[in-house]
C-alpha cells in the first residue's frame, strides 16, 4: 500500500479486520461528482463540469467494482465520451500494474505503469490502497472519484445530453427501493464473499458465508414470480450490482473463497436472471471469464502455485472478447 505517497508494503487482500477477524474494506478516499453544470454533486467540491473526451475510467477486468461502472457506460452509451484504460489481470506486488496483456493496455494518458502512480498524481501524499475503478479528470489532472457507486450515478445522471437519456438506471420513482435493495444485498452478498473469502477466523468466515447463502435463497424465490429484473420489468442499477457478483461466483468464489455450499448454476431462477443480463446489448463486452479468474487466482495469500482452474462452464455465459478498452 501507499503510506505518504511511497510504496511501501507487498499487495495482501486483507485491508483490515474486525475483533472477529473478519475482513474490513477500505473507505474510497476520492468522492467529487461530474455534474452537468460542474456543480459539487452529493459529496466533494465542484469544477467538474460534464465534458467529452475529458475523463478517463481506470477499471480491471477482474473486478466487480470497476465492472459495474464498465457496464453502466456501456448501457449509457457513453463509450465516445468517457475513454478507458484496462490493468492486467495478475495482481503484482505492487497491485494492478498496466500492461500488454490480452485484454489490457498500456496506460496512454498518464504513462503510468502501476495504478497507484495515477493515485500519487492525484495526490503526492496519498495514504491507502490503490483501488479500480478510479474515474480520472484529464483537466486537472487528479482523480475525481474512486466509489463505484458513485461511478455509476454519475454515468447515470451527471453527463445530461451527452449520455443516452432514453435510459435511467435509478428512475425516480424506484430510487428508493433500488437504495434499500443495494443496502442489503452489498454487505451479505456483494461484500460477503469478499468476507468468506478473506475471513481470518472461523467465526468470521462462517458468518459470512451463511450471510451469503442466505441472500442467494432469497434472490432465488424473488426471480422466481416471473419477473425479467429485481424491480420487475425495468433493469436498474440493483441488477448491475447484483449481476458482478453473480457473474464471478461459480469461477471464482464458490472454490478459491470457500463459498461452496451451492453454485449459481444449482439455482434455477437465478442462473436464468444472470443469463438475461449477459444478453443485454452492452453488458457481455465488460465480462472476461479469462481475467476473472486469472486475476482472483493471482492471489497469493489464497493460491499460492498461481494454478487457475480450467473449469467452471458457464451455460448461456459463451465467453467473448472484452471490447472495453478504448484510447
Amino acid at each position: 500500500m501507499l503510506v505518504n505517497g511511497i510504496w511501501t508494503a507487498d499487495w495482501h487482500p486483507v485491508q483490515a479486520k474486525d475483533e472477529k477477524g473478519g475482513f474490513v474494506r477500505q473507505t474510497s478516499s476520492f468522492r467529487n461528482w461530474i455534474t452537468s453544470d460542474g456543480g459539487a454533486g452529493p459529496t466533494g467540491e465542484d469544477g467538474f463540469a460534464a465534458e467529452a473526451g475529458r475523463y478517463h475510467l481506470y477499471v480491471a477486468l477482474i473486478c466487480p467494482w470497476a465492472s459495474r461502472t464498465l457496464i453502466a457506460r456501456k448501457i449509457k452509451g457513453l463509450e465516445k465520451v468517457v475513454s478507458v484504460s484496462v490493468v492486467e489481470p495478475a495482481l503484482t506486488e505492487q497491485g494492478w500494474r498496466f500492461g500488454d496483456d490480452p485484454g489490457a493496455g498500456r496506460d496512454a494518458v498518464n504513462g503510468a505503469t502501476y495504478l497507484h502512480e495515477i493515485y500519487t498524481r492525484a495526490d503526492p501524499r496519498f495514504t491507502g490502497r490503490a483501488t479500480v475503478p478510479v474515474l480520472w479528470d484529464r483537466k486537472l489532472g487528479t482523480i475525481v472519484n474512486n466509489e463505484s457507486a458513485d461511478i455509476v450515478r454519475m454515468f447515470n445522471a451527471g453527463f445530461g445530453e451527452l449520455a443516452d437519456e432514453t435510459v435511467d438506471l435509478c428512475p425516480a420513482e424506484l430510487a428508493e427501493e433500488i437504495d434499500a435493495l443495494n443496502a442489503r444485498i452489498y454487505p451479505s452478498l456483494n461484500n460477503g464473499v469478499y468476507r468468506a473469502g478473506f475471513a481470518t477466523t472461523q467465526e468470521a468466515y462462517e458468518e459470512a458465508f451463511a450471510e451469503v447463502f442466505a441472500m442467494l435463497d432469497e434472490l432465488e424465490r424473488r426471480l422466481a414470480d416471473g419477473c425479467a429484473f429485481l424491480l420487475g420489468d425495468r433493469f436498474t442499477e440493483a441488477d448491475i450490482r447484483l449481476f458482478v457478483t453473480l457473474v464471478r461466483f461459480d469461477s471464482a468464489y464458490y472454490g478459491l473463497f470457500k463459498c461452496n455450499l451451492r453454485r449459481i448454476a444449482d439455482y434455477p431462477s437465478l442462473s436464468a436472471y444472470l443469463a438475461r443480463v449477459f444478453a443485454l446489448p452492452g453488458v457481455r463486452e465488460t465480462v472476461s471469464i479469462d481475467h476473472i479468474k486469472r486475476g482472483y487466482y493471482s492471489i497469493k495469500a489464497l493460491n499460492p502455485t498461481g494454478i487457475v482452474p480450467v473449469g467452471p462452464d458457464l451455460p448461456g455465459l459463451a465467453p467473448a472478447a472484452c471490447t472495453a478498452r478504448s484510447p
